[in-house]
């Protein structure tokens, strides 16, 4: 996986922060008319969807999880479509592979071994997540015993109190003790904007996250009572861009949570592409974090070569 040059962090700008404000009127009606007027048919979808397969974070994130889970979902990764599907689109000699494969700390030496010479990434969640309330120190210490195991990108989770606070400067602070902590791993930082009270918070979050040096900023855990949405990730989005022709920086974006069927998927893509560009549609700067889209997508596909759809059994992901 080539990613993006990384961004450094740059000083706090509260100045910055404090003028960021969102109108929540007018970022709903550009997302219903997103909605309403940007579709991709036929052939054309068929490819969106193979590019969203590449930017796809397959995870498991779930109590039970065994080993036997992990490497069956390591399997999935390296295959994610069916060698039939494959061959009638025209893509047996393409390289198709998910972004990477999302696991809890336990599970990183048996994600790596399982994707050896694959060139997939381990991402593994960290800073006591989902929550982020362990004591600081063991929250850096779980960093550096992921990536010590060979997670090559890190999802770390944010103090959700220093938003609803405004104490940005701790915020701001706790980030890049936290990226320091990565070093040479990606760290994809999530607001769990679930957790939020509007949208303000969301796009001065996001400022805080990028000035500190955040590689990614991520949505949600999956497992907030709103996940991610179409309005929140305008928002996100629009301060990727602002933090780009401030700084010349290339921060990614990753919606997490409740990204379920490929219309959702394509949904998301043609935001990116109408905010950000071409160039950003890339799993170097963009992912899904998604658990069952995967399934579905798979499912979309073979409709689209067969004309009929195909049950659901036929396309799990583990």
């Amino acid at each position: 996986m080539t990613h993006h040059p990384r961004p450094e962090a740059t000083a706090l700008d509260l100045s910055w922060v404090h003028a960021t404000t969102i109108n929540r009127s007018a970022v709903e009606r550009r997302c219903t008319s997103h909605v309403a007027r940007r579709s991709v048919k036929q052939d054309y979808q068929l490819a969106w969807l193979l590019r969203a397969i590449t930017c796809i974070d397959l995870t498991t994130l779930a109590g039970d999880d065994t080993v036997g889970t992990v490497q069956r979902l390591c399997a999935k990764a390296r295959q994610p479509v069916r060698h039939d599907l494959l061959d009638a689109l025209g893509m047996t000699t393409q390289t198709i592979h998910v972004g990477a494969v999302c696991v809890y700390h336990e599970m990183v030496s048996t994600a790596v071994a399982a994707l050896a010479g694959s060139g997939i990434p381990v991402a593994a969640v960290s800073t006591g997540f989902p929550a982020g309330l362990s004591p600081f120190e063991t929250r850096v210490r779980e960093i550096e015993l992921s990536v010590a195991a060979g997670a090559n990108e890190i999802d770390i989770v944010i103090s959700r109190r220093h938003v609803l606070e405004g104490n940005w400067q701790a915020l701001y602070d706790e980030i890049k003790t936290f990226r320091a902590a990565c070093g040479d791993a990606h760290m994809k930082t999530i607001l769990a904007t679930g957790d939020m009270g509007t949208l303000t918070d969301v796009a001065r979050t996001s400022l805080v996250c990028m000035m500190a040096g955040a590689d990614v900023i991520k949505t949600s855990t999956g497992k907030e009572p709103t996940n991610a949405t179409l309005p929140v990730s305008l928002v996100m989005l629009r301060a990727i861009r602002e933090f780009h022709q401030r700084t010349g920086q290339i921060v990614g974006f990753k919606p997490a949570g409740g990204i379920r069927t490929a219309k959702q998927a394509l949904d998301w893509l043609l935001l990116v592409d109408d905010e950000l560009g071409r160039e950003w549609l890339d799993a170097s700067r963009f992912r899904f974090g998604a658990s069952a889209l995967l399934g579905d997508i798979e499912r979309q596909l073979e409709h689209g070569i067969t004309g009929r759809y195909s049950a659901a059994n036929r396309h799990a992901q583990q």
